[in-house]
């Protein structure tokens, strides 16, 4: 009998006892390809030796100090990383320990900014629906995730969202791409100005919606019109990279690929590696500046922020990643990896759409490819997918409601940087065996 509070209580997982590479191995003996990097966190796979090193070597010298009382050289010299690759504008990184206190902490950033500049009356945020930006309250408000909303509504900050820009569900016949993601980006300057435009603190979103929808990337132009109307009304722009950012979609971060660049962006996941629990806020000069020109500090703060342990391991991550050009190889096992897809359920009769970046890809499953009808939620076919990929010594990333919160499921995908063509090439094919046995 298990004393701990499993995530499915009547479950009974195996248990895992080593990893190597790309693969996972339970007490058994049995070997699992990790194809979803956990949820996309393993970019540099199990039992990296540069990084075991670095945290050794870190734990010999100083695994902790409050951050009220010293500065650390780990996470002085992972901000100074960060910084330099940040888009532009960026100037200061905030360390914390995963992607929903990074999201938090954005949200505390973007109202006290707007308290440091006098205007305490913008204060309403605005997100999109079927996102996912974390479990924490004020995360889980900002996000679109209704499924995970639902209980915990009454204890939510008020919070508004608009359509995602989702172009296999919300495209209409003959509209361009272009036209298309005018039309999305629209949605928000018309919330904007029903809500009040000096009323509203900020715009979330994650420039490829991971957990919840399935790797579903914005049309071109369509970052680059937010952008404009966050300018136009004086909205700060918070993109959420925690899933999707960190090279998962072959470039550092996803929303150089759509030409824009935030007032706030959120990592973690793949920060890290999962080689310790590790997030951070990278934030531009101007919030910065309004702090140290008010108040002088940020009203905010956790125990384990710029934990030395932690900022060690990703900055070895950070440091192994652009030392063996590991984006390049992301870059062509992504495109590996969405052709063995096409071949493999182009045609299928329950796929609907195969879309994604770099090594951040989902397919969508439907019961019907003409009308884009999804299965029935009672049926729970992501977990049977999850089950059968298990079995046959796979890890993938499942999931349903990807159209309303109980409606549509998908399959993520998200292996490790290291990848090669040929485990690519075993992922699609077990992954294959197993949606055809799921809904068989």
């Amino acid at each position: 009998m298990t004393h701990i509070l499993h995530r499915q209580i009547h479950a009974t997982l195996p248990v895992v006892a080593g990893g190597k590479g790309v693969e996972l191995f339970d007490r058994d003996g049995r070997a699992y390809i990790d194809a979803s990097g956990g949820a996309a966190v393993s970019c540099l796979g199990h039992g990296h030796p540069d990084v075991t090193a670095a945290l050794h070597a870190q734990a010999d010298s100083l695994a902790y100090a409050h951050t009220s009382f010293f500065a650390n050289e780990p996470a002085e010299t992972l901000a100074d990383k960060l910084v330099a690759g940040a888009p532009q504008g960026i100037s200061h990184a905030y360390f914390v320990s995963g992607g929903s206190e990074a999201v938090e902490a954005a949200l505390k950033m973007a109202r006290q900014f707007f308290v440091e500049t006098g205007r305490p009356e913008r204060r309403k945020v605005i997100g999109r629906r079927q996102s996912y930006h974390g479990n924490t309250l004020g995360a889980l408000a900002a996000g679109g995730n209704e499924w995970r909303r639902a209980q915990f509504r009454p204890l939510l900050i008020d919070t508004h969202h608009i359509d995602p820009c989702y172009a296999y569900r919300y495209q209409q016949a003959g509209e361009s791409e272009e036209a298309y993601g005018l039309r999305a980006a629209q949605a928000l300057e018309d919330k904007i100005l029903e809500l009040g435009a000096d009323t509203v603190m900020a715009f979330v979103a994650e420039p490829v919606v991971g957990a919840t929808a399935g790797a579903v990337p914005a049309v071109p132009g369509y970052f680059r019109r937010i952008r404009e109307i966050c300018d136009r009304y004086g909205v700060l722009l918070i993109l959420d990279e925690v899933m999707c950012g960190m090279g998962r979609t072959g470039t550092l971060h996803a929303c150089e690929q759509d030409g824009v660049a935030p007032d706030l962006m959120t990592i973690a996941k793949g920060l890290g590696g999962g080689y310790q629990p590790i997030g951070a806020v990278l934030l531009s000069r101007r919030i910065f500046d309004a702090f140290a020109e008010g108040s002088g500090f940020f009203q905010h703060g956790h125990t384990y922020m710029c934990h030395p342990m932690a900022c060690a391991a990703a900055l070895a991550v950070q440091e192994v990643i652009a030392r063996d050009d590991l984006l390049a190889n992301v870059r062509a096992m992504g495109a590996h990896l969405s052709r063995r897809l096409s071949e493999r359920f182009g045609n299928h009769a329950h796929v609907g759409d195969i879309r994604g970046r770099g090594l951040f890809m989902g397919v969508e499953l439907v019961e019907d490819r003409s009308t884009k009808a999804p299965f029935d939620p009672k049926l729970k076919l992501n977990a049977k997918i999850k089950r059968e990929a298990m079995a046959r010594g796979l890890l993938v990333y499942p999931a349903g409601g990807t159209i309303d919160g109980m409606r549509g499921d998908h399959v993520l995908l998200a292996p490790p940087f290291i990848i090669d063509a040929a485990a690519i090439d075993a992922v699609v094919e077990r992954l294959g065996d197993a949606i055809d046995a799921a809904v068989a």
